[in-house]
């Protein structure tokens, strides 16, 4: 019964994280797409009265005008609209998976003992400490001299990311790892909108209400936060997906995989934003793909290459048994192993049929991926690996 309400609280976690992710980066991708499509105002009254810029656009069989004032306008009307809840959402129930997921059950998904001997508590504690931490090493390093550079501040996030996504990968699972990094990305953005963003425009909002002055660096700063948040949409986008593809989090090297899809995302929306404002250089997109193609190449699987060397044929009754004792607990009609109220994507092992279906993800998932058993929680030896290896790549025989 535990494991069926855990599966219904992830299913609606997951639902409405869904859901909020897309108004926030909905809202945040057409805020950044308006503030790139301004054209100064046609009409000296709007100049007069502080308009910056304007853009005419047409959607849904009706046209809008939408202005942007350089600092406030000179009063403010009765209903201003503030776009923050989408955010705050998207980050709680983000938090609200990974407590129930990677936290709760993190024998399962964030530890595993092949990577690094930790126990429970000492993995929760690092995980926090990785969502929070992330935030103030950020936070200072925009608030340091580097921030007066975009350049150099991009040069030294880069830095501190990859050294996060190594640090991370050699303590979790590579799964477990993946996510943690997200979610510190994810944190940071909703960081932004929290203590940067959003203050800074009440600040403004109560400059104009009482008729003084408005500090024009809130309206930078945030600018600042926004234009960084929406590079890391992307990546964050990425890990969301990227506990399906073994591929990537269980290769040898899956930090600088993950560095490296990280930098492709961020690249894309380098270049669209600046494809906002008119023509651009395509360096930032054919970098992209370089990247993307070039982590393809290096994670061809070697062991799919040539024919397998094998004394005689491998006898199935021993692959059936490694299955049977590393696999079956989990993807069985009634699984035996805590945690699992139903078979991983309904995938069955518990049958010479349903095994001889399933050779070729048997073989990715747990040859090519390195990503089942899940935490390695079954102990599954590196023997047991050669010998699927050899059974699949002398035709997967089930006699």
């Amino acid at each position: 019964m535990e494991a069926y309400v855990v599966d219904w609280l992830s299913l609606v976690g997951r639902w409405i994280h869904l859901v909020t992710g897309v108004a926030w980066i909905g809202a945040s991708f057409y805020f950044v797409w308006l503030d790139n499509h301004l054209e100064p105002p046609k009409r000296q009254a709007d100049v007069d009265r502080g308009v910056g810029g304007e853009v005419w656009s047409v959607h849904g069989g009706g046209f809008y005008h939408a202005q942007k004032y350089k600092v406030s306008p000179p009063s403010l009307p009765e209903t201003l609209h503030w776009f923050k809840w989408e955010a705050y959402s998207t980050w709680l129930s983000g938090m609200f998976l990974m407590v129930l997921i990677y936290w709760y059950s993190a024998e399962l998904y964030l530890i595993d003992t092949a990577i690094a001997d930790i126990g429970k508590p000492t993995a929760i504690l690092v995980g926090v400490g990785t969502v929070l931490g992330g935030w103030l090493v950020y936070d200072l390093l925009c608030k340091s001299p580097l921030g007066r550079s975009e350049r150099a501040l991009g040069a030294a996030l880069l830095i501190f990311v990859s050294l996060a996504a190594y640090i991370l990968c050699h303590l979790f699972s590579g799964r477990g790892a993946f996510i943690h990094f997200g979610a510190m990305l994810g944190t940071i953005m909703v960081a932004n909108v929290a203590m940067v963003i959003i203050p800074g425009q009440k600040e403004l909002v109560a400059a104009t209400r009482q008729g003084r002055a408005a500090d024009p660096s809130h309206g930078l700063n945030g600018k600042q936060r926004s234009v960084h948040n929406t590079y890391f949409t992307l990546p964050v986008l990425f890990v969301m997906i990227s506990n399906h593809y073994a591929v990537t989090y269980g290769h040898a090297y899956n930090w600088l995989i993950l560095v490296a899809l990280s930098l492709a995302g961020a690249l894309v929306r380098v270049y669209f934003v600046a494809r906002h404002r008119g023509r651009a250089s395509p360096l930032p997109l054919v970098a992209a793909v370089l990247l993307l193609l070039a982590v393809a190449a290096a994670l061809v699987p070697a062991s799919s290459n040539g024919p397998v060397h094998t004394t005689g044929p491998v006898d199935f009754a021993r692959v059936r048994s490694v299955i049977a004792q590393r696999c079956a607990g989990c993807h069985a009609a009634q699984p035996t192993q805590p945690g699992f109220a139903a078979p991983p994507k309904g995938i069955l092992l518990d049958s010479v049929d349903a095994i001889g279906a399933q050779a070729a993800q048997i073989h990715q998932q747990t040859v090519v991926g390195r990503a089942m058993p899940i935490g390695n929680i079954t102990r599954m030896t590196e023997a047991e690996r050669t010998l699927l290896d050899e059974w699949f790549r002398s035709g997967a025989n089930t006699n």
